[in-house]
């Protein structure tokens, strides 16, 4: 097994936290959970569980470029939602229109108690190179 790859890519969010915007090891590639969070740190986030999906959706897509990657190479998905029943309907919403009917990649949506940043949601890929 050869050594993973930690990628750190500019013009990505701010890390709110130690850790790296995506890690690859053998063709997998892990893509940290994103916030609806900018570039500044200190930019507050979007209001608004459509707007903080489309810009969380955003931040994966501009990970996923930046690693020549694409939404048709995710595999699975994991969605984290502070409001879940008031949100969850709006949330995949915003989240269909990233992906074909017929190409959905696998995923969990998990009810949770807080995340960074007092966010709404939160969402984690991973991806397979072709």
């Amino acid at each position: 097994m050869s050594s993973p790859i930690f990628h750190m890519l500019a013009g990505a969010p701010v890390p709110v936290a130690p850790y790296s915007h995506a890690v690859e090891a053998e063709g997998w590639v892990f893509i940290t959970g994103q916030l609806a969070s900018g570039v500044d740190s200190a930019e507050p986030l979007p209001e608004g569980i459509e707007a903080e999906t489309v810009k969380t959706m955003e931040n994966l897509r501009f990970v996923l470029q930046g690693l020549g990657l694409g939404f048709e190479h995710v595999v699975q998905a994991r969605v984290f939602l502070t409001h879940f029943k008031e949100d969850y309907a709006a949330m995949n919403a915003v989240y269909a229109r990233y992906f074909p009917a017929d190409a959905r990649p696998a995923r969990t949506c998990i009810g949770v108690i807080g995340l960074a940043r007092d966010a709404r949601v939160e969402i984690d890929l991973v991806a397979k190179r072709p």
